[in-house]
C-alpha cells in the first residue's frame, strides 16, 4: 500500500511549513507516504474556474491509475479519527493504494471529483489549502496510532 498526497502549491508560511512536514514525517512512520505538490495556476488562468481547470489537469497527470483516489472537499463524508483509522487500515490489508487530493485556492476542478472514488470533508468548514494539508497529514499520523494502538490519540 502506499499513501499519496497530491496537493497544490507549497505552503508559503514558514510555521504552517515545519508543521505539514513534522505530520509527514510522522504519518510516514505508519504508511508509506508520498507528497506530490503541482504548482498553483497563479496568472494563467483568467478566473477561478480556469485555475480549478489548470490545476486538476495538473494533479490528474499526476495521480496513479492503480490509487483509490480521494477529493479533500467540505461537502464530502465526515469521518471521526476512529472511523477514518478503520477505513485506512481497511485499504492496507487489501494492498489498496490511496491518493488524497487536495485542491488549491479555489478549491478542486470537476475533474478531479469525477476522478475520485471517495470524497472526504476534513472538517465541516471550509479550510484554507496549506491547513487541510497540515490536517490531513495529523489525521494520517492519529490513524497509524489508533491502529498499533498507541497513547497519542486519547
Amino acid at each position: 500500500m502506499q499513501v499519496g498526497l497530491f496537493v497544490v502549491g507549497r505552503p508559503r508560511d514558514a510555521a504552517l511549513a515545519e508543521a505539514i512536514a513534522e505530520y509527514e514525517t510522522r504519518a510516514a512512520r505508519y504508511w508509506p507516504l508520498a507528497v506530490t505538490e503541482v504548482r498553483e495556476a497563479g496568472s494563467r488562468a483568467a478566473d477561478a474556474a480556469g485555475a480549478k481547470r489548470l490545476e486538476a489537469d495538473r494533479l490528474l497527470e499526476r495521480l496513479p491509475a492503480r490509487a483509490e483516489v480521494v477529493a479533500c472537499d467540505p461537502g464530502g463524508e465526515q469521518l471521526d479519527s476512529a472511523a477514518f483509522a478503520a477505513w485506512l487500515r481497511d485499504r492496507r490489508d487489501r494492498a489498496q493504494d490511496v491518493a488524497f487530493v487536495i485542491g488549491g485556492a479555489y478549491g478542486l476542478g470537476d475533474a478531479v471529483r469525477e476522478r475520485a472514488r471517495k470524497r472526504l470533508a476534513l472538517a465541516p468548514w471550509t479550510l484554507p489549502h496549506e491547513l487541510a494539508r497540515l490536517v490531513l497529514a495529523e489525521q494520517l499520523y492519529r490513524a497509524g496510532t489508533i491502529g498499533r494502538g498507541e497513547p497519542y490519540h486519547k
